[in-house]
């Protein structure tokens, strides 16, 4: 057990999904500031200051933080469309990329493809 422990552990897969958990931990605190520190506070202005996050219901013993939970729907909308937005300037790169690595395919005019035809008709008639 501990021999197949080893090998799960040391294939590449492993590594590489533990390097993309370590680097998207850090991209969501990256993305999270951005969302609290500089897009909330625009936003915040926009709409004329409205901080859901005091909104609570008092039923029974219970307090029910509805405006905590509405504040997170708005900052995952906010963090999900910026992330979007970053994506898709990233794909747009690659594109580019991929348009200028790609070979061209040479294309053969109608007189070429004439000849070649002509040329591997009259090896079938030299090899009977």
């Amino acid at each position: 057990m501990i021999k197949e422990f080893k090998e799960f552990i040391s294939k590449g897969n492993v590594l590489d999904l533990a390097v993309g958990v370590i680097i998207g931990a850090a991209f969501s605190k990256i993305v999270s500031s951005l969302v609290a520190d500089i897009i909330m506070p625009f936003f915040g202005v926009v709409t004329g200051g409205i901080d859901f996050t005091s909104y609570s219901i008092t039923w029974k013993d219970a307090n029910i933080n509805y405006g905590m939970f509405i504040q997170n729907i708005i900052d995952f909308l906010i963090v999900a469309f910026c992330i979007f937005i970053f994506i898709k300037i990233i794909n747009k790169f690659r594109k580019k990329e991929e348009i200028k690595e790609e070979p061209k395919e040479e294309v053969k005019s109608e007189e070429v493809i004439l000849l070649t035809e002509i040329r591997d008709s009259l090896k079938k008639i030299n090899k009977k």
